[in-house]
């Protein structure tokens, strides 16, 4: 019996081709022999894919705004929204590890943390969470050093968005537009009132609205991540000390508690 051309005996098929699913499919290397392992491990390089697609659609969005093509922007928001949504999804399969579970593969983990994912510090730094002290893990690592390098030098999302909003005629503080982009974005009064302006008046400045709209979903699913990673944590090892080192549910917590994109959310209680 034949076979179609295209079914012929070859080295691989156009999706293998395309997706690369046999080197996704063959990334997991357990180090214990506890069963619960391969889906911590799975879960964890799914979000690594996801924090990588949200920091190009972000990037894309930047450009977008320098560029005042806000159509683009918005698409790019709008899709970076579903992605986090499926992001946020991604702790189901760790949510309720019990300690006695997490602790069967923690030991596997090493000195390994989430808190030394380069994505997701590119990520961070996109949300205006800039510090230069977030690179010394990736020290011995060079090509991602430079690479969250220059992250940690360009500005972040919302850095875009003002600049956006200051060339569509808003008055937003010179010293914010001027302000090192390296350095943690800092909440001012100034663009407080310019959002509050904006939402004030939604017949002058729907396009803004929307953009602000954008910006605050992003930044609500940004929260509830935290706060899931938040739950997730405390539940599998309590208040002891993270995997690495870190501070574990203690740090967790600080992140939880700050606010992304912040005048967004105090300008509502002036409108």
């Amino acid at each position: 019996m034949s076979h179609p051309s295209s079914l012929d005996v070859r080295d691989t098929t156009p999706y293998e081709d395309y997706v690369q699913a046999d080197v996704l499919t063959h990334l997991q290397h357990p180090l214990s022999d506890d069963p619960g392992e391969m889906v911590f491990l799975v879960t964890t390089q799914v979000m690594e894919l996801w924090f990588t697609v949200i920091v190009h659609e972000w990037r894309t969005a930047g450009r977008a705004l320098r560029r005042d093509d806000l159509p683009a922007a918005m698409a790019a928001l709008g899709r970076s929204a579903r992605e986090l949504q499926s992001l946020n999804a991604s702790w189901q399969p760790l949510a309720a590890l019990t300690p006695v579970q997490f602790n069967a593969y923690r030991g596997a983990l090493g000195e390994g943390s989430g808190f030394q994912s380069a994505m997701y510090r590119r990520m961070e730094f996109l949300l205006g969470e800039k510090s230069a002290s977030m690179l010394v893990p990736h020290r011995g690592t060079p090509r991602v050093h430079a690479e969250l390098e220059r992250a940690l030098r360009e500005p972040s999302l919302y850095d875009e968005a003002l600049a956006f909003l200051a060339g569509r005629g808003h008055a937003v503080p010179a010293a914010v537009l001027r302000r090192d982009p390296a350095r943690r974005y800092e909440a001012h009064p100034g663009v407080e009132r310019v959002w509050r302006e904006i939402y004030t008046v939604p017949e002058q400045d729907g396009d803004e609205i929307r953009l602000g709209e954008a910006l605050t979903e992003i930044a609500e699913l940004v929260w509830r991540w935290r706060n899931d990673h938040l739950v997730a944590t405390r539940r599998a090892m309590g208040a002891k000390p993270g995997t690495g080192g870190s501070a574990g549910v203690a740090w967790l917590e600080k992140r939880a508690a700050k606010i992304v994109f912040p005048e967004l959310w105090t300008a509502r209680g002036h409108v």
